[in-house]
């Protein structure tokens, strides 16, 4: 029951940060997701993308702390947390 709990928070919490990532480049990029992203990628600045992307994690965490679903925010925090290693990544390699 825990495990299925974190696991809903997990994946809430991947697709806020894709979702967040999208919204990013849709209101504040000139270009496509695709152009953006390949542009992004050659410039270095895919963990800044994800970075902001991640901002709706925020959203999900709280919220889930208000309706008193801890373990789907503890989940929230893991996937944030796994994004925050990806940014990590592509900012050292």
């Amino acid at each position: 029951m825990i495990k299925k709990e974190i696991r809903i928070g997990f994946i809430v919490g991947i697709i806020a940060n894709t979702v967040g990532t999208l919204l990013y480049i849709l209101i504040f990029s000139d270009f496509g997701i695709v152009e953006t992203y390949n542009a992004a990628v050659q410039q270095g600045h895919i963990g800044s993308l994800l970075a902001l992307g991640a901002i709706l994690n925020l959203f999900a965490f709280f919220g889930f702390l208000k309706i008193r679903r801890d373990y789907r925010a503890r989940g929230v925090m893991i996937a944030t947390l796994v994004t925050a290693m990806l940014i990590l990544y592509y900012k050292v390699f």
